[in-house]
């Protein structure tokens, strides 16, 4: 169902993984999509896998980097330059470094905290202008039930999404007169080769079409109400023990 086809979106992260799962179901449903990514190979990976679903035409790919707020402020104007607007931002980039503290670089930490926070930010402030021409749209942040429920070895990567959990809330409360809906969706444990390792026989997880689900249930949301947080986990992890 073409249910999009007024939209325009930018995702972050777009080239792989949840986010190309997200900007997938974005053009399934009608709507022109940006996605970004730092690596060549992977931005055009990704685009030549998306333009498979609705056409070049659909479809723009964007090298940069979310923690320059400078390149994210150009692709975000760039992006409603080429389709005339801005209606969705699907804040999906980040990255993890998973080991303890005592071992993590300072380079570590802050490119953990410069791209899932500050990058966020940067986006954010750069899309409001855009979305607010439009009397309103959507900012998604794509989070993790970490930011809840931290654990060993994560410690900055928890912090960046309960950071990015907290950011989301106020951020709703500032501009839902707007008409901007802001959300937050905290997935358990997806199936991709974010964490260094590969998907392997891990079934019982997350795929990211899931998040893409719950992505594209929350903008087809009616617009008196706001979903502002949304958990998703595994139905039937491991049982531990």
């Amino acid at each position: 169902m073409k249910a999009f086809t007024d939209k325009v979106a930018i995702v972050t992260g777009g080239s792989r993984g949840i986010g190309l799962a997200i900007a997938r179901a974005l053009l399934e449903r009608g709507a022109r999509v940006a996605i970004t990514a730092t690596s060549d190979a992977t931005l055009e990976t990704g685009a030549a896998a998306l333009e498979k679903v609705s056409g070049a035409g659909a479809v723009l790919p964007i090298r940069a980097d979310v923690r320059r707020h400078e390149e994210m402020e150009q692709a975000i104007d760039a992006v409603a330059r080429h389709f005339g607007g801005l209606d969705v931002l699907v804040n999906n980039a980040g990255v993890g470094v998973f080991r303890p503290v005592a071992e993590m670089t300072v380079e570590e930490w802050h490119r953990i905290i410069d791209t899932n926070v500050s990058g966020v930010f940067y986006c954010c402030r750069a899309a409001l202008p855009h979305l607010r021409k439009r009397d309103g749209g959507w900012i998604i942040n794509i989070s993790s039930l970490s930011g809840m429920n931290p654990f060993p070895e994560a410690a900055a990567y928890c912090a960046s999404k309960a950071a990015l959990n907290a950011f989301s809330e106020a951020l709703m409360q500032e501009v839902r007169h707007d008409g901007i809906r802001v959300a937050y969706v905290m997935p358990g444990s997806v199936r991709t080769d974010f964490s260094g390792r590969s998907p392997g026989s891990d079934d019982w997880k997350l795929a990211p079409e899931d998040v893409a689900r719950v992505v594209m249930d929350l903008i087809a949301h009616p617009s008196r109400s706001l979903p502002s947080r949304v958990e998703i986990r595994p139905a039937r992890p491991p049982k531990k023990g």
